[in-house]
């Protein structure tokens, strides 16, 4: 049977729905979202939050999106609302996204990284909202090229979120052949594992180099940070941008006293800093 998708009405209830779900019904469980992550979900996300929850009802067993509001609101639904969070929190990623910051790295900041840890420095790495591990993995593999035994010295990238299902995907680090396309077949072919998949089809997990490398914990950005810097390099890209102002630059200020001087702070194309954010911190990849 074809279920025909639900529509917005002009009274903002979703209609021809499964389950009744109002504006009322969205804008509680938007202030929940809100207050747990800091994303700001306008009413033109009803059919979103709709579509990904609907599940979450029926598996619950419950009949509205009043009684699943009156669950996760209790101790008891605590788990539920973590589940709820993880189904609302947006995940868009891929390997290499916006490359002209790995560009950027290989070239303007890695090389005095490498020199500091080959004289026994200490050379931190964040990517902050790293989802299910591109990120974190597209710079690892930027080290590699450049320093193929890495692993001796003291380098350590942190990659966290707070979806706990995207970080067990990570840390699995299984990726489609899709997946992988955008990766150089050579860093590809030398740093990461081709496995059989169903079918005919076939997989690449991150090698041991890669994995090595990488970390992978769970982190809300709003609320305690359990690491203290310094980094040298945080990557925070399109991350903030689902933020309001002023969490945004809550976020963005702590994370620039977490920066060691001279440290980069990478974000998305479409994010930008006000001259207040922080005076110390080297902006990249801003588009023109």
């Amino acid at each position: 049977m074809t279920l025909a998708a639900p529509h917005v009405g002009p009274s903002q209830e979703l209609t021809d729905a499964e389950f009744p779900f109002t504006a009322g019904d969205f804008h509680k469980l938007a202030e929940i979202l809100h207050a747990e992550t800091g994303i700001a979900l306008g009413e033109g996300k009803m059919q979103l939050v709709y579509s990904r929850l609907v599940k979450r009802l029926r598996g619950l067993g419950l009949a509205s999106f009043d009684a699943y509001y009156d669950h996760i609101s209790t101790r008891r639904g605590a788990a539920e609302r973590r589940l709820m969070i993880e189904a609302l929190t947006t995940n868009v990623t891929r390997f290499f996204r916006e490359g002209h910051h790995f560009e950027h790295l290989a070239v303007e900041v890695l090389p005095g990284l490498i020199n500091e840890a080959r004289r026994g420095g200490r050379v931190r790495l964040w990517s902050a909202g790293c989802s299910s591990g591109e990120e974190p993995y597209s710079i690892a593999l930027t080290l590699l090229a450049l320093l193929p035994d890495a692993a001796r010295y003291d380098i350590k990238i942190l990659a966290t979120d707070i979806d706990t299902q995207v970080l067990g995907e990570g840390q699995a680090g299984r990726y489609s052949a899709a997946a992988v396309a955008r990766i150089d077949p050579a860093l590809r072919e030398r740093w990461m594992v081709r496995e059989p998949g169903p079918q005919g089809a076939h997989f690449w997990r991150a090698g041991e180099e890669m994995r090595a490398l990488v970390g992978f914990r769970v982190v809300n950005l709003l609320g305690d940070w359990p690491m203290k810097g310094p980094f040298q390099v945080i990557f925070c890209r399109n991350v903030v941008i689902y933020f309001d102002e002023a969490m945004r630059d809550d976020v963005l200020t702590r994370m620039g006293a977490l920066l060691a001087p001279g440290g980069h702070l990478y974000v998305g194309h479409s994010e930008r800093l006000k001259p207040d954010d922080g005076a110390d911190l080297r902006l990249v990849g801003l588009s023109t």
